[in-house]
């Protein structure tokens, strides 16, 4: 299959080099001269613009950072480019809202689309581990799952249009709330006199156990091997997480949906971004509990 990849940084390199590896013809753009050298030495062909890369595609796939550039590429590069048939896959994570207009505005010109946001950082991205979260028909959805499993071991449809970009929030607003619990209730147990060794092993086989303490351990040398245990380097950066939370307080206000903890927690993850350490690993804010 013929796939343009539109947008190469930390995520989307991995995945498109493991659509090579599955043994699709990789159509690839980004505005980084880095990020192209990097696609063509694993495989990709290279094209100077989002439109060129998908003219004759089988499917184009898009990871790109913001809601108002998903809409820009997708009006001005793809939607109308793209040959007629071609399965459109947005793998950004960006607002429901804008997640929808752009579906319809594809549906409208003949062609299945879905929202598919990911889970499961960089490393995943590589490995082609991720979990893919997808909204849209249930026929866009068969379509685009072939493509989709070339580049995770779970592929999930959530529901309609837009529907990925909700799982994908709500999921990362909890994993944000999970984090931080789990960063004072170390660091509180250490100041306490418990082991902190001894506390893992407690809590990940008791109630305590949760994600980010089980498989993302926050606190170097203990637990699971994790970006503590590099510095808080890699992994899933204070800043992503931080524009998802943002992503989710917008949507809870225009739901009115009650979010207490998880404000709490934006405004902690608000305050750790804007003290320099948004390149940091999410996890890295237990070095706010000294």
């Amino acid at each position: 299959m013929k796939i343009a990849f539109i947008g190469l940084g930390n995520m989307g390199g991995g995945m498109a080099a493991n659509l090579v590896k599955a043994g699709h013809e990789v159509r690839a753009f980004d505005l980084s001269d880095e990020a192209i050298e990097a696609a063509e030495a694993n495989g990709c062909e290279t094209f100077g613009s989002a439109r060129d890369a998908a003219e004759e595609a089988d499917a184009v796939v898009t990871m790109l950072p913001n809601g108002e550039i998903v809409r820009d590429v997708y009006t001005t590069d793809i939607i109308g480019q793209a040959p007629e048939g071609a399965i459109l896959i947005d793998c950004s994570t960006i607002d429901v809202a804008t997640a929808k207009d752009v579906i319809e505005q594809a549906v409208e010109a003949g062609y299945d689309m879905v929202d598919a946001p990911v889970s499961g950082g960089i490393a995943a991205a590589n490995a082609g581990t991720l979990t893919f979260m997808a909204g849209g028909t249930e026929a866009a959805f068969k379509r685009a799952e072939e493509v989709l499993s070339a580049m995770g071991n779970a592929v999930i449809h959530a529901g309609d249009a837009g529907a990925g970009q909700t799982a994908k929030i709500c999921n990362n607003m909890l994993l944000a709330v999970h984090m931080i619990g789990t960063c004072e209730a170390m660091k509180m147990a250490d100041k306490l006199g418990l082991n902190p060794q001894k506390f893992y092993e407690i809590s990940s086989q008791s109630s305590g156990y949760n994600w980010s303490l089980n498989a993302y351990t926050p606190l170097p040398g203990v637990g699971a091997e994790s970006p503590s245990d590099n510095d808080y380097q890699g992994g899933f950066a204070t800043a992503l997480m931080l524009k998802d939370l943002r992503l989710a307080m917008e949507a809870a206000e225009g739901s009115d949906s009650a979010v207490p903890l998880s404000s709490r927690a934006a405004a902690l993850y608000e305050d750790f971004a804007g003290a320099g350490n948004g390149g940091l690993d999410f996890s890295a804010i237990i070095k706010t509990y000294s």
